[in-house]
């Protein structure tokens, strides 16, 4: 058995990985699959914790949050899809009319 901290540590790496993503990447695409690679990562914690501890709380939270997430990935790729149509770019500095 694969003791905790190295799962939080794979945890850590992973959602380090999505910030980045999210903060470096310009592409609107990179940047929903970063999301979803820190949602990811939030799950690999949340199972991690409830194997370590023996509860199905977290095994609960974790599809509370891949049910987030598939609304999330919906709704991004719908805007997405609009905003190209119109624009024809996916530049997110070009997006700047979704901002109030």
């Amino acid at each position: 058995m694969v003791p905790l901290p190295y799962y939080l540590a794979l945890s850590a790496v992973l959602f380090v990985i999505g910030v980045a993503g999210v903060v470096i990447r310009r592409n609107i695409i990179v940047i929903l699959m970063s999301i979803e690679l820190m949602l990811n990562a939030v799950n690999l914690t949340f199972i991690a914790f409830a194997r370590f501890l023996g509860s199905m709380d977290g095994q609960v939270i974790v599809f509370f949050v891949m049910t987030v997430a598939a609304a999330e990935a919906v709704v991004g790729l719908a805007i997405i899809i609009s905003v190209f149509r119109h624009r024809q770019t996916l530049d997110p500095q070009d997006m700047q009319f979704l901002r109030w």
